[in-house]
């Protein structure tokens, strides 16, 4: 997998070992266009996978980045890859080793972009969005995103959080949620 834009264009990353289905360059770069600017912005990739999402928005801009993934097979890649953006950039990236549902319950910060790329086979995909409405994660402004396969259809309204777009591609589908 490679990095397509910011500071870190076209460097590779490392696949993990274990089950991953790693998000395809170009609706990585689609989902990024239409993020826009990152300066400045805090970023949360949840079911990080390799991390390439999390080093992407780094590339990009964004001030603070947090990932979070439970596969424990998979966190000497993950921080392998990461170090790229402490290594080239001077900027870590956070990384946090346990289940998503557990960060969100946990968590205390709210963050202005929290991405979601759980396993297609992961039946909980509103409930994820519900836990970010309940635990007011999500900053005034920001959006949520989540990343999904066609067979599994979601609501406009979850919580608080409203579908503000919904992009095709392939069988994937990635819906954009805000306040």
């Amino acid at each position: 997998m490679r990095i397509t834009g910011g500071e870190l264009r076209g460097r590779s990353t490392k696949c993990p070992d274990g089950v991953i289905r790693p998000a395809m360059d170009k609706m990585r770069e689609s989902v990024f266009a239409i993020l826009g600017d990152l300066d400045g912005r805090s970023f949360l990739d949840m079911f990080s996978g390799s991390g390439t999402i999390a080093i992407e928005a780094m590339s990009r801009g964004a001030a603070r980045v947090v990932l979070c993934e439970k596969d424990k097979i998979k966190i000497r890649t993950v921080l392998e890859n990461v170090a790229m953006t402490e290594e080239v950039m001077g900027k870590k990236i956070e990384c946090h080793f346990m289940p998503v549902e557990l960060f969100l319950k946990r968590c205390k910060d709210k963050f202005d972009i929290i991405f979601f790329d759980p396993p297609f086979p992961y039946r909980f995909h509103e409930q994820l969005i519900q836990a970010v409405s309940d635990y007011d994660l999500l900053t005034e402004g920001g959006q949520v995103l989540i990343h999904y396969p066609e067979e599994k259809p979601m609501s406009d309204q979850i919580g608080n959080l409203h579908k503000k777009d919904h992009r095709i591609y392939g069988r994937s589908i990635v819906d954009f949620y805000g306040k």
